[in-house]
């Protein structure tokens, strides 16, 4: 035996994460999970081939079971909100059974989650159908006010869960966990959601009856020893009036008894609120890591069933600790997979360091799900790939630019087997990144630039820093391809007064000192006017901020969003909404902007010490301007190949290929410019 082969063995058997776990007739071959979620790849709510290959790349990374199916629909007065599947019609069971067998094939297993929304639906979707609940209680987060549900509502439904639990029974899944929280069965069981005074409502387990009628069905339908089945579950509300502690292990006591559930998913918190979302339910970064654990593990000493659990558990100590420590028999390192899906099989090999972090961007949970901030191939593994293959020929690259996409495009050239060498105009890479992890919260970004300088000194690529590149400076390299990732430069475009005016970057790096009063004016809806804002008001400034959006920060994700506006209002600052500076003078020893209000369509003067304006970059292209002429390509990228994530074909005769990608092409944000990177170099 080797001694990789003997030292992994040793590591399988003294880890806790890869210990082997029984859960029924399934042992799982660790303890690391992925749990369910909407990850955005659904068509017509079935999970489609782009959706099994997502799940699968997971399964081929070594992780013991992928859920999936994050809040699937099993009726009609359930419509999809977010882009969940339909298990509520037999036209899903094929889908399930392709995704079951591609999972199943490399050693791991699957589940679905299925779920009434209740009140958490929306009676404008779908086919148009009032929403229901056991009380008329409207739901602040998605805003419908539903039906009370009558007792022909009741049966229809736990007939529907049944029925939809057979169908990923007949899909080949190994099992399914209802959603309780915050959907219709933890609408029964919330007193908050929960007024009947019918044998619905009332007791606790009056309450609790529905989810013991729908458990029931769920058996019914699907008995059979080798399938499992269980509950996400919250082990406390943490609201006035609802569920505490106490009353969800009572609950979990009463599904136990009755041989209802063979596991809990564990939660904590609510789920109806943008705050509960982004604080509770799914926090990202600037909030603890592994925030739950010891309620979790209070709620699975006391109940005595297995409990998965999985709220911003990103890193492998804690994932340790909350297995060893008893708190948790299966540890959902969701987000973490998002970023790297071969997290497992780099644990299992000894390849921890290589691991790529999760840094709390929460792209996966908004609109781009279930893209990572700095994993663009996930989600897209129908076209790119998460593993590099070497290349054919081993070709001389230059990359010139040491941010986000300088670095990835470098380090998946150097994976390919080429001979990659990166310079850095400024003293250190990391590019904006290094201007956007000043704030308070915002250190974590910091890990995209770290991972990627390990990974480069791993694969041995030169990176030269303070190197300010010309024309003759690249060309003296004889490179077969050069790649530009210069970046951008500062936007001021005003009507007048642009050098009187300062920009993000100036403040960020600690080259303009703010006092007196300060206008932020924000053009993009991104992290750099907040940021500004924060450092004045630390800095003890009177900041005055304006938008031209309606809203704050409206290019980022949600749990971004409400990062700002809780930090704005503890600032006391009052963002003036749909208005913009556009132009600045001085007058007397003090500059006065122009504000113009698209709202109302009228002009008003400020004064101010120092006016900041965000507006993003413009590209840096001269050195991509003069090597146009010399390349092959004439700097050209052709899009459908680029988009398809195939090679790039020049036909010119140039000494070299020119590329540009990330914020050298356009202002954009850090995952789009990633994307540039691996489109472009997958098949370079």
């Amino acid at each position: 035996m080797s001694e990789t082969l003997r030292d992994n063995s040793v590591h399988r058997k003294t880890d806790a994460v890869l210990s082997e776990f029984k859960l029924g007739h399934i042992t799982f071959r660790n303890r690391i999970m992925s749990t369910s979620h909407a990850c955005g790849l659904e068509i017509d709510g079935m999970p489609g081939e782009a959706y099994a290959r997502y799940h699968e790349e997971k399964a081929k990374g070594g992780l013991a079971l992928t859920m999936f199916g994050g809040s699937s629909n099993i009726d009609l007065d359930s419509p999809s909100n977010f882009r969940q599947l339909n298990v509520g019609t037999d036209r899903v069971i094929p889908y399930l059974q392709k995704l079951s067998k591609a999972v199943h094939r490399h050693g791991a297993y699957t589940m679905c989650q299925i779920t009434h929304l209740g009140r958490r639906g929306d009676p404008y979707a779908g086919d148009w159908l009032p929403t229901i609940g056991p009380s008329a209680i409207r739901e602040t987060l998605h805003r419908s006010i539903p039906k009370e549900m009558d007792e022909n509502d009741i049966v229809r439904v736990v007939k529907a869960y049944g029925a939809a639990a057979r169908r990923c029974l007949e899909g080949g899944l190994d099992g399914i966990e209802t959603l309780a929280s915050g959907h219709l069965i933890g609408q029964f069981l919330s007193p908050l959601m929960n007024k009947r005074t019918d044998r619905y409502g009332g007791s606790l387990e009056n309450r609790s009856r529905f989810a013991l009628m729908v458990h029931e069905a769920i058996r019914e339908a699907t008995v059979s020893e080798r399938f499992l089945v269980g509950m996400r579950l919250t082990v406390d509300e943490a609201a006035e009036g609802g569920l505490d502690a106490d009353e969800c292990i009572r609950f979990g006591e009463i599904l136990k008894r009755e041989g209802a559930v063979d596991f809990f998913d564990a939660i904590f918190g609510a789920t109806d609120t943008v705050r509960a979302m982004a604080v509770q339910h799914m926090p990202g970064i600037g909030t603890p890591i592994a925030p739950w654990i010891e309620q979790v593990g209070s709620f699975k000493n006391a109940v005595g069933l297995p409990v998965f659990h999985a709220t911003r558990v990103t890193d492998l100590a804690s994932a340790r600790y909350a297995i060893a420590a008893g708190k948790v028999d299966m540890v959902g390192m969701t987000r973490a997979q998002i970023a790297d899906p071969h997290l497992v099989n780099k644990l299992v090999e000894g390849r921890e360091e290589e691991i790529r972090p999760c840094v709390g961007g929460t792209h996966c949970q908004s609109s781009y799900r279930p893209a990572c901030l700095h994993n663009p191939a996930t989600g897209r593994e129908l076209t790119l790939d998460h593993v590099q293959s070497l290349a054919s020929e081993k070709r001389k690259i230059v990359v010139v630019g040491g941010g986000p996409a300088g670095l990835e495009a470098a380090r998946i050239c150097a994976e390919r087997g080429h001979h990659v060498s990166l310079y850095e105009a400024a003293s250190e890479v990391g590019g904006q990144v290094l201007l956007a992890s000043r704030g308070t919260w915002r250190r974590d970004l910091m890990g995209i630039i770290e991972w990627r300088v390990s990974e480069l000194g791993r694969l041995g690529v030169v990176v030269q820093t303070n190197a300010f590149m010309g024309t003759s400076d690249i060309t003296e390299l004889n490179p077969d391809a050069v790649i530009l990732a210069t970046g951008g430069m500062p936007m001021i475009d005003l009507t007048e007064g642009q050098d009187l005016c300062v920009t993000p970057w100036d403040v960020l790096a600690g080259q303009v000192a703010l006092s007196g009063r300060v206008v932020v004016a924000d053009g993009t809806g991104r992290h750099g006017a907040p940021l500004v804002a924060e450092a004045a008001k630390l800095a003890g400034c009177d900041v005055t901020y304006v938008s031209i959006d309606a809203a704050l920060g409206e290019d980022l994700v949600y749990a971004d969003k409400y990062r700002w506006r809780k930090q704005f209002d503890e600032f006391a600052i009052r963002p003036i909404g749909e208005t913009r500076v556009t132009s600045v003078r001085r007058l007397n020893n003090q500059l006065v902007a122009n504000l113009f209000s698209d709202l109302t369509y009228r002009s008003y003067e400020i004064a101010a010490d120092h006016v900041v304006i965000e507006q993003g970059t413009l590209p840096f292209d001269e050195l991509y301007t003069d090597l146009k002429p010399l390349s092959s390509n004439d700097g050209v990228i052709d899009l459908r190949t680029f988009v398809e994530g195939k090679k790039q074909l020049p036909k010119g005769k140039g000494a070299f290929e020119l590329y540009r990608i990330g914020d050298a092409v356009s202002s954009r944000n850090i995952q789009a410019s990633i994307l540039d990177a691996v489109r472009l170099c997958n098949k370079i």
